[in-house]
Formats: structure tokens, sequence, C-alpha cells
């Protein structure tokens, strides 16, 4: 039977064990999947403290919801996410697939688009989450040609690709990272900044007229202060962290915080648009670490600790 992770306890960080779990045959609009690469996100966390739903009975609770692999089996009527069936060989990747922490999974062909032959499967598992919140978070900001953008955490997953997103609109991108991550935010164009004291000094170093658009993917104090204090709009700060301090301010919240904007058409509709193009080079998924499933429990406690610089990613 293939191996799948689990949350054993309502805990966090996670702790995790693997397990032997059955497989299934795919259904009417499904397809089973030879899992090449996982993605592991926040919202695994959220889910594995028991926050979502603490019933005991749950447990144990199967991990993440992101993947990439090769279909082996089709239901009828498999259609991917793209309108094109899926047939055994294909390569794919998507999102919302519960359990995606295992060997082999069947899923909704509906939550899956494909992928080009040879491309990193690792790039591909966690693309979606990410991709879309940058996007939602870019339409958003009304992020166009000309404009300056300061992105916080611009070398964690969403702000990677919302700097790679404001940099093909034609902006120009100042990102907040530590000093490990700056030399690989300048390889996108994007100008880095150390957080931390003087924050906003160092950004008017840059942009002496303040900045246009403020995208907060980490949710401090100082990330709310700086674009407030920067920017000419406030409205133009969108944040998918701090959702108590900033539509107070003027600011937007977006994703599945209280109060927040889920941009559900946006992100629908970004999918198939970011799958071309990561297909084309033109995106970069920023991988931090990658383990085999066996070690799913230190992953997710790198995940935890909020400070791995990008996706992590589960290898089965």
């Amino acid at each position: 039977m293939p191996h799948a992770v689990v949350s054993t306890e309502y805990a966090r960080p996670p702790v995790v064990a693997i397990i032997e779990v059955p497989g299934r045959e795919p259904g009417p609009g499904e397809v089973t999947l030879r899992v090449e690469a996982v993605s592991l996100n926040p919202y695994d966390l959220t889910q594995a403290s028991g926050a979502v739903n603490p019933d005991p009975g749950r447990l144990p609770l199967r991990m993440a919801s992101e993947a990439a692999g090769v279909v082996t089996a089709v239901g009828q009527d498999a259609i991917g996410m793209d309108g094109r069936p899926l047939v055994v060989g294909d390569t794919v990747f998507g999102q919302g697939l519960p359990g995606a922490a295992a060997e082999e999974l069947t899923v909704k062909a509906a939550n899956l688009l494909h992928r080009p032959a040879g491309s990193d499967p690792a790039e591909a598992a966690g693309l979606l989450l990410v991709g879309a919140t940058a996007a939602h978070a870019i339409e958003a900001a009304r992020v166009r040609k000309g404009d300056v953008v300061l992105v916080h955490g611009a070398s964690g997953g969403v702000g990677s690709l919302a700097a790679q997103l404001a940099l093909e609109r034609g902006a120009t991108v100042i990102g907040t990272a530590s000093s490990a991550h700056h030399d690989r935010l300048s390889r996108y164009g994007v100008q880095p900044v150390e957080y931390g004291d003087g924050l906003a000094d160092r950004v008017r170093a840059i942009a002496p007229d303040g900045v246009d658009a403020a995208i907060d993917t980490v949710g401090t104090q100082e990330a709310l202060a700086v674009s407030l204090e920067l920017l000419h709009d406030p409205h133009r700060l969108v944040s998918i962290a701090n959702f108590r301090d900033v539509a107070p301010a003027g600011g937007q919240v977006i994703g599945g915080g209280p109060g927040a904007d889920p941009g559900t058409e946006i992100r629908r509709a970004a999918r198939p648009v970011l799958a071309k193009q990561l297909a084309a080079g033109a995106l970069h998924v920023p991988i931090a670490a990658r383990f085999p499933l066996a070690e799913a429990q230190q992953a997710y406690d790198l995940l935890a600790s909020g400070h791995a610089g990008g996706k992590v990613i589960l290898i089965p």
C-alpha cells in the first residue's frame, strides 16, 4: 500500500507520522497520480493545530493539499482545470488535493493542470496557492507600469512571486528580506533591502518620492507603519497577513482571514496563466528545502519556524 503523511494529534508544529493508506480506483471526473513532489503551506499548520476543526475523530489527519505527479489511472470524463482531458502518462500539478502528502493520490481532475514533461515537479507543486495569492495582491494593489512597489517578505513564497509579477508589469520593485536572500532577489531584478530599524530610510534612499503600492506578506507592525509612511494612497497597501490593523488604516486585506477579500474569481483566472508563465520560464518558485517523505516531521518543523525563505517540499 502507498504511504502518506498524517498528523497524529492536534499540535503546532504538527506531530506527524508516515502510515500506509489504501489506494482506490478513480471514479468519474477523477484521476490517480504517482506523486513526485508535495508543497507544504502555512494552512497545513492551522489544520494540524485543530484551529479549523478539533474533532479527535478526524485523527489521524492527512496532510497537505498541493502536489505534482504523473497520471497513472483515469476515470470517466477526467477533464483538467484547463478544460483538456487527462490521460495516463500526463505530468500534472494542482491545488485543492486533500491529503496530498502521499506516494499515491486519487483526486478530482478539475483541480489539476498539465505541466511540461521535464519541468521541475517541485516548482510546479509549489506554484498555485502562493502564485494565485500573489496575483490577487498585484490586482488589488492596481500595480501597473512605472509604479514603485514595496514588497514586504520578498524572499518568501508569496512575496517572491508578487515581486516577479510586479516586475513583469513594468514596475520597479523594492523587496524586504534578510541579507542571505538579497542575491537571489537581485537576480530577479528586485532591489533588496534589509528589514528592521531604519527600513523607511533605506527604501527612501532608492525611492525618494515614496512608493505607489505595498504588498505585505509578513503581517508585522513594521510593515504596516513603513508602508503607510511611504505610500501616496493607503488603499494601495494590500496585506495577506495582518487582518486586524491594515483595513482600519485604509488598506486592504485579502485571503482567508477575517474580513478579507477571498478574490475567488481573480485566483481562479490566474492559475492557468501562472502555469503558462512557469512553463515559459517567466516565473521562478523559490524552493527553500526538499525533504524525503520519511523526513516529513523535519519539513513541517522548518515550515513552522516561519523562516524557511521559500517553499518547503516533500519528495515521495
